[in-house]
């Protein structure tokens, strides 16, 4: 590999650059406000109300953070400058949002770390569909009916941000826990499990329906209950009764009315009242270790360690790790966290391949199945085996099946026995396929359904695997020429040689492309070829200064990045364990995980653990104090007639 012209330091060492001589970066930032921002933020009415004033000191880092983080996503975003002013360089505009992002980081982590925010949330579907599986013993989709979640936070489905009830949710949580109530009354399993006590000599109706509640709200509501909140479902169990219901029937009734209470279809914490950081309940613990490894509810040796106040130690808290990633229940945290991070989960969407032009995505539904499951299992071995999360970027192993052989075009060395399912197995030297980068789930998300695209894959490079995602494109892009019947074949790299040449684009372009490029081997399903519109694929590209040829040696381009690619990974993760955004101060938090997760060889479970511990999972910030509003003020006039007319006699 050889040096070529350098990108900004801030690009390709992203978010973990260290600060140097703050002062001279705040005067450059002053610079870059002054030259792109000071025609309409001075004066007396400056655009949107703000002023310059608000941010030309370092202090302001601190005290107007939220302005200073907004002023970087616009800028980042290319909202500002508005449409007609002078415009940054890409070059400029990444320096700027890097250099503020960072400092903000460095003011925020300043007293040290500290518990965000825990909001209330509700269970999204996924989580709603599982904790119903798991409290009724019932194997069936319950939540499918319901509306689906848009994600929020850190780009997944559970952040407490998107996860509002609506008017439609509150009559499909109706329908959906009769349904379920319905289908446990006739599934054997779900009944013995339930009904746990029945009317007999010396047990009255009222006393047997009680004791039922009282082994099923607490697992209901995942925490204990109060003897109010069994005699308010107790009250729906006689009043069924009342209506001619059988005991049974009414029973199911008042299970049915828990399954509809706040305590259940929401996740909320007691506050912290008190005037400094608290550990939360173990109870509260243990929903959030449960929903974040498995999106169900406790099982009962959390609740059983919850009630005896075990959860707070580290050694129990690291055997419950390890032993929930062991548990089938773990398979659906790998599922949704992988494809919601790698974007997978649109495969079946808007990234599905064309099917005419590969009939055998759309005819072969094994074939569908183990790519778009590929990447899950390949993630859920690493924290199986406890193996480095780099693999992810590249690896010896893969996770193979005879239908994905045969896409490979690669002999794996799959069981005969069971070729149709998926294994752990070793890969062949130089087969392009170790790590993420080399499966057809990914190559096709990172395509348009009908053409492979270099900026897709580029693109996706930076922002799913470096979390440094480029600016969106300036507006009126014209798209890229399709090929005209009759005109000379061009291969994608000549067809972006249009886009590179525009001095707008090149700069983007550049960085996006130069990753792509390294892919062109892999078609839009994955398969391996070696020339495009009949001439052999030149794969090389750049990340920065550095060039290189292929996927192969893109990977240990990306391996020299590992910290950045490890932090990415590490937001993403805590951001999906704690159900919400991450603030800056989080950051803080980021920085001592990926040092753990680095001292301990990069250990999957490492990382997992390390979340598990830190301070914004085990803890509560204290509530906001409240500013009383102020006094506005009242004309005198107004302000006797307010008076009691005593007082005004007085007066």
């Amino acid at each position: 590999m050889r040096l070529r012209c350098a990108l900004p330091l801030a690009v390709v060492l992203g978010s973990i650059a260290p600060i140097h001589a703050q002062d001279q970066g705040f005067a450059q930032s002053q610079s870059f406000l002054k030259t792109y921002c000071q025609a309409c933020h001075i004066g007396k009415t400056p655009a949107g109300g703000f002023h310059l004033e608000r941010v030309d000191k370092p202090s302001s880092l601190a005290a107007e953070a939220v302005k200073w983080a907004s002023m970087a996503r616009r800028v980042h975003n290319g909202e500002m400058p508005p449409k007609g002013a002078p415009k940054p360089t890409v070059d400029e505009l990444e320096q700027f949002s890097q250099w503020t992002t960072q400092a903000l980081r460095t003011e925020a982590c300043a007293g040290g770390i500290k518990p965000g925010p825990a909001p209330i949330r509700r269970l999204n579907r996924d989580e709603y569909s599982a904790t119903i599986r798991d409290l009724l013993d019932i194997h069936l989709d319950i939540g499918s009916a319901l509306p689906a979640d848009g994600g929020g936070g850190e780009g997944f489905d559970n952040a407490a941000e998107t996860l509002f009830l609506s008017p439609i949710h509150s009559e499909k949580y109706m329908e959906a826990a009769k349904f379920a109530t319905d289908f446990a009354a006739k599934e054997f399993k779900s009944r013995q499990k339930l009904l746990i006590a029945k009317p007999g000599p010396g047990v009255t109706e009222q006393q047997a329906a009680r004791k039922i509640l009282e082994s099923f709200l607490p697992r209901a509501f995942r925490q204990p209950v109060t003897a109010g909140d069994v005699s308010l479902y107790l009250s729906l169990f006689e009043a069924a009764r009342k209506q001619g219901r059988d005991y049974e029937e009414a029973v199911f009734f008042a299970v049915r009315g828990a399954l509809v209470s706040p305590k259940f279809l929401f996740r909320v914490e007691q506050p912290n009242r008190t005037a400094v950081v608290q550990p939360v309940s173990d109870y509260q613990l243990a929903s959030r270790l449960s929903y974040f490894l498995w999106g169900s509810m406790p099982d009962e040796l959390l609740l059983d360690a919850a009630a005896a106040g075990k959860l707070r130690e580290p050694a129990v808290l690291k055997a419950l790790v390890a032993r929930m990633l062991r548990n089938d229940r773990s398979l659906g945290f790998a599922q949704r966290f992988i494809e919601q991070w790698l974007g997978t989960r649109d495969l079946m969407g808007t990234k599905k391949p064309d099917t005419k032009l590969y009939p055998m995505f759309d005819n072969d539904e094994e074939l569908r199945s183990d790519i778009r499951l590929q990447p899950v299992l390949f993630f859920r071995e690493l924290l199986m085996q406890n193996l480095p999360v780099l693999d992810l970027i590249d690896s010896t192993h893969t996770i193979g099946t005879r239908n994905l052989a045969k896409l490979y075009e690669v002999k794996l060395p799959v069981p005969r026995d069971s070729a149709n399912q998926p294994h752990w197995m070793e890969l062949p030297p130089n087969s392009n396929r170790g790590g993420i980068l080399g499966m057809p789930a990914i190559m096709a998300v990172s395509s348009y359904p009908y053409r492979t695209s270099p900026v897709l894959r580029g693109a996706w490079i930076l922002d799913a695997m470096l979390g440094t995602p480029p600016p969106p494109p300036p507006p009126n892009v014209p798209a890229l020429e399709e090929a005209k019947a009759g005109a000379p074949n061009r291969t994608m790299r000549e067809r972006l040689a249009e886009h590179r040449a525009n001095a707008v684009c090149a700069s983007c372009h550049s960085r996006m492309d130069g990753l792509g490029f390294a892919l062109e081997n892999y078609d839009v399903i994955g398969r391996w070829r070696t020339e495009d519109a009949g001439k052999l694929i030149d794969n090389s590209g750049d990340l920065g200064p550095v060039h290189f040829k292929g996927s192969g040696e893109l990977r240990k381009v990306l391996l020299d990045r590992k910290d950045l690619f490890v932090r990415n990974l590490t937001n993403k993760m805590l951001g999906y364990a704690l159900g919400r955004g991450l603030t800056l101060q989080d950051s803080c938090t980021v920085d001592a995980i990926v040092d753990q997760v680095r001292n301990n060889g990069y250990r999957a479970q490492a990382l997992v653990e390390a979340i598990v511990l830190s301070v914004p999972f085990r803890y509560q910030a204290p509530l906001p104090v409240a500013k009383p509003p102020a006094a506005p003020a009242v004309p005198s006039k107004l302000v006797a007639v307010n008076r009691p007319p005593k007082q005004i006699e007085k007066e």
